[in-house]
C-alpha cells in the first residue's frame, strides 16, 4: 500500500489541492517511526513509510498544522478519525484547511512486541493474511500477527472510517472488540487489590509527560504540570500520592473525550497500560448514560457536558444497557 499512498500524495501536491502531506518518515530502523510533514515531492518519494509500524495517530498534529496557510492532505486510519472528529468537535482542527484519506488498517505492530517474542535485529516486516514475516539479520522469522499485535489493535473497537475525503482500501464496520474485558477484570478486585494494582504499575512512571504530549485530547497550550507556580511542576514524583495525582489528573481531564486511541500506552516507556484508566470511564458512560463514543461525529455533546433531567442517572441509579 506504501506505494500507492506516495502516489496519491504526489498527485495532490501536483494538481494544487494541497501544499503538504503528514505521512510517517522512517528513521534510522525501520521500526524507528516518526510523524513528519513532506512539503517537497522528491522528500516524500524518498522517504515517505507506510508499514506494519507506522501505528502513530496524526490527528493529534493537525491541531498545529491546520492552522498553517494552504491545506494539507493527512492519512488516517479507522481509530484516528475519531481523534480528528473529536478535535473538530472542540474547535481545535480547521476542517477547511485538511484533506482527509482514509486507509485501510489490519492492525499494528511494534518492535517490543517482537522483541519479547525474540526476534531482534529487524529489517523488514510485513503481514501476509494473519502471519507476520519479519525480515532480519539473522534469517527471515515468521510469527501469527495477533500474537505481536499492539493491545489497542487487538481490542480495535472499529474498522470504519467516520470521515475522510477520499478512502483508499475498504471501509469496515464497528466491532464487538470484548475491549472492556480487561476493566471488568479489575473492578472485581477488592478496593485494597485495585490500589495495589495501580501502585505497582504508576510506582513505574518516570514522568517522561510522553503519554500527556501524545495525546489527541491534551492540545492545551499551556499544561498545569509546566506551572512552576501550581506546586506539581516537578517532573520526578517526590512521593506516592503525586505519582497517582498524575494519571488520576489526566484520566479526569479526558474523561468523555477521550477516543480509546491508545497512544498514551503504545508512548509510554515503562509499558503501563493508561488506557485501562480512561476505559474505565468510557465503559462507565455507557452504563450510566448509553453507549457513548467520543469523536463518532462533529459535533455530538459528551454526556458531561449535557445535562437532562428526565434521562441522566445518579450513579447509584444504574442498570444493564443504559440509565433510567
Amino acid at each position: 500500500m506504501q506505494g500507492e499512498l506516495i502516489k496519491r500524495a504526489v498527485g495532490l501536491m501536483e494538481n494544487g489541492t494541497v501544499n503538504r502531506v503528514l505521512g510517517w518518515r522512517r528513521g534510522e530502523f525501520v521500526y524507528d517511526i516518526t510523524p513528519s510533514v513532506f512539503s517537497d515531492k522528491d522528500d516524500l518519494e524518498k522517504n515517505f513509510v507506510y508499514n506494519e509500524f507506522c501505528g502513530n495517530n496524526l490527528s493529534r498534529y493537525l491541531v498545529q498544522e491546520s492552522e498553517k496557510e494552504g491545506k494539507i492532505a493527512v492519512f488516517l486510519k479507522p481509530c484516528d478519525t475519531y481523534s480528528f472528529n473529536q478535535l473538530c468537535t472542540e474547535h481545535r482542527i480547521k476542517r477547511d484547511n485538511v484533506y482527509i484519506i482514509g486507509i485501510e488498517c489490519y492492525g499494528k505492530t511494534s518492535a517490543d512486541l517482537l522483541r519479547e517474542k525474540g526476534i531482534s535485529a529487524i529489517l523488514d516486516a510485513k503481514n501476509n493474511n494473519g502471519t507476520l514475516i519479519v525480515e532480519t539479520v539473522y534469517g527471515e522469522k515468521q510469527i501469527p500477527m495477533m500474537d505481536v499485535m499492539a493491545e489497542r489493535c487487538v481490542s480495535c473497537k472499529s474498522k470504519k472510517h467516520v470521515i475522510y475525503d477520499e478512502l483508499i482500501g475498504e471501509d469496515g464496520g464497528v466491532l464487538d472488540s470484548h475491549r472492556f474485558d480487561q476493566v471488568e477484570e479489575i473492578e472485581k478486585m477488592t478496593a485494597e487489590e485495585r490500589f495495589n494494582f495501580w501502585r505497582g504499575e504508576l510506582s513505574r512512571c518516570i514522568r517522561c509527560n510522553a503519554c500527556r504530549d501524545v495525546c489527541p485530547a491534551c492540545t492545551c497550550e499551556k499544561c498545569v504540570f509546566d506551572n512552576p507556580k501550581s506546586g506539581i511542576r516537578n517532573k520526578g514524583a517526590a512521593d506516592d500520592f503525586e505519582e497517582n495525582m498524575y494519571h488520576i489528573i489526566r484520566a479526569y481531564h479526558v474523561a468523555g473525550r477521550c477516543t480509546d486511541c491508545g497512544e498514551c500506552s503504545r508512548v509510554c516507556p515503562e509499558h503501563i497500560p493508561l488506557h485501562l484508566l480512561n476505559r474505565k470511564f468510557i465503559k462507565d458512560y455507557n452504563e450510566l448514560y448509553g453507549p457513548f463514543m467520543a469523536g463518532a461525529e462533529i459535533g455530538q455533546v459528551s454526556p458531561m457536558c449535557d445535562f437532562t433531567k428526565e434521562k441522566d442517572a445518579e450513579p447509584s441509579i444504574v442498570q444493564k444497557g443504559g440509565a433510567e
